[in-house]
């Protein structure tokens, strides 16, 4: 019952521009059309625990990307729009009281997204694994990956996987 962390970030550590932007992951180069190792990674989860800003940046994607339910943790939101009815549901709390709602509905395996939301399930100590995907790029500002901490977290590197010459990936797991 892992929580998994999966992430694209610049090399100077953000996950997006000081204005909320993420164009910036559509400039690398994809000649050969690979997925990054998403599909096998999203195999292996059941479903999602995404922040409110992040949710409202993914719907202005136009068609819904997720096909396994998304838990979006907000204290603002209630209504879910009538497209996304079975597929999104509003939930509150700390990230512990999140990972009890999903597992209560029977999701083990959480894929956690959106900044603040994984700041928080890190302060908690509530990342178990963390895959994140470099871009060659400094941002110079914007949207941290991470946050303060109480104290340390260790986490052992597992996997190194190089896209396209360019992108780096770079898998670790929470050493307790």
């Amino acid at each position: 019952m892992p929580n998994i962390v999966y992430i694209a970030i610049s090399l100077d550590g953000y996950i997006a521009t000081a204005d909320g932007g993420i164009d910036w992951l559509h400039d690398v180069p994809n000649p050969t059309k690979s997925d990054y190792g998403w599909s096998g990674f999203f195999e292996r989860i059941d479903a999602l625990i995404m922040g409110r800003n992040t949710y409202e940046k993914v719907l202005t994607f136009g068609e819904w990307p997720y096909e396994k339910k998304v838990l979006v943790a907000t204290n603002t939101l209630n209504d879910v729009p009538s497209h996304l009815e079975g597929k999104v549901r509003f939930i509150k709390g700390q990230p512990s009281d999140l990972i009890a709602e999903a597992n209560r509905q029977g999701y083990e395996s959480l894929y956690i997204d959106g900044g603040i939301t994984i700041q928080g399930f890190l302060a908690a100590d509530l990342v178990d694994e963390l895959i994140l995907t470099h871009i060659p790029l400094l941002l110079g500002d914007g949207y941290p990956l991470f946050g303060k901490l109480a104290d340390p977290l260790k986490f052992r590197h597992t996997k190194t996987e190089i896209y396209n010459d360019t992108l780096v990936q770079t898998s670790y797991e929470r050493q307790r």
